[in-house]
């Protein structure tokens, strides 16, 4: 936990809390945050000789730099044999957003060049498509509701897989949420933010999403089950533990759902990265959302709070604050 950090559900101050967006954010490209306590310190600045530790800078080596040259000379000739495709930033910008980049499942496909995620989280290939998961909707798939479409309330969540409060949430109010659904009460919309990869560093945020992602596409109850194994006691890390940016350690979990225990489609996903994407463009979603901290709940577009004025953080507050919300206050 960080030093002089609220209790869950309450946080304010992004300096202090893990779990909290930056005051202005900007969806796709946050400012680099606080340097967490307990990092190393950062070099001293550059002494009389230019050295970063008070030394002499050391002099360039001509053997070196002609090497380098070389060895760019060579990988610019066997780019061009091979008739390798170099795209450039502007050829990236013409392409997005473009309706031949998103694909509508299945599960375990990727992207027909087989490239790597140029982020690196989750999976060890990763698409450069778009793959959308089923029971998705919008163009970018990032609108995800479960529940009757007829319910006459929606209740919209607001979650970090990696945010230990986010777990605890799920822990307490996730079964009433569940039951709820069940019993058509509303349905629900879910968010997902990676606020602590951000602030903490990793990718288990998204990563997990990605995850969770290729469950969706098996089912919505695997997507709920698996979610909350994510975030049980038994196997939620602390924040600084960066365990979900390991593929194995979410295939392991997986295994406490029936749905996902043996489905080769959903591991294949996970391994591929084949919903890295798609996550990206729900943690982009939520940052336009106007939410800058984790866990948070609303219902038909008003925030419920508990007791002190925080989120609702256990069953009893939770369905008091939705039922009161239901009865116009």
């Amino acid at each position: 936990m960080w030093p002089g950090q609220q209790p869950p559900g309450g946080e304010q101050n992004p300096q202090q809390n893990p779990y909290q967006q930056p005051e202005h954010p900007q969806p796709g490209h946050p400012p680099p945050p606080a340097q967490p306590p307990g990092f190393p310190p950062a070099p001293p600045p550059p002494g009389p000789g230019g050295g970063p530790w008070g030394g002499a800078a050391a002099p360039a080596d001509p053997r070196r730099k002609a090497g380098l040259t070389a060895v760019v000379a060579v990988t610019v000739a066997a780019a061009v044999v091979a008739g390798v495709l170099m795209i450039t930033d502007d050829d990236k910008g013409s392409r997005a957003g473009s309706v031949d980049d998103v694909v509508q499942g299945p599960a375990g496909s990727s992207g027909s060049d087989g490239s790597e995620d140029p982020g690196g989280a989750g999976g060890s290939g990763g698409s450069q498509k778009l793959v959308l998961p089923a029971h998705s909707s919008g163009p970018s798939g990032t609108t995800v509701v479960i529940g009757e479409a007829g319910a006459g309330h929606t209740l919209d969540v607001y979650a970090d897989v990696r945010c230990p409060p986010c777990a605890t949430f799920e822990q307490e109010v996730g079964p009433t949420i569940a039951k709820d659904i069940e019993a058509g009460k509303y349905k629900v919309s879910f968010h997902f933010a990676a606020i602590v990869d951000k602030n903490m560093g990793g990718s288990g945020s998204t990563s997990a999403l990605s995850a969770l992602g290729a469950a969706l596409d098996v089912s919505t109850d695997a997507f709920l089950d698996y979610k909350a194994a994510l975030m049980s006691p038994k196997n939620h890390p602390e924040e600084n533990e960066d365990f979900y940016g390991d593929d194995n350690q979410l295939l392991t979990v997986s295994q406490e759902v029936p749905a996902l225990e043996r489905n080769d489609s959903f591991r294949e996903a996970v391994r591929e990265g084949t919903y890295v994407p798609w996550a990206k463009e729900m943690i982009t979603d939520f940052g336009s959302s106007g939410v800058n901290s984790t866990p948070a709940v609303k219902l038909d577009g008003s925030q419920l709070t508990g007791s002190g004025g925080s989120t609702p953080m256990t069953a009893t507050e939770f369905t008091e604050a939705v039922n009161k919300q239901v009865k116009g206050g």
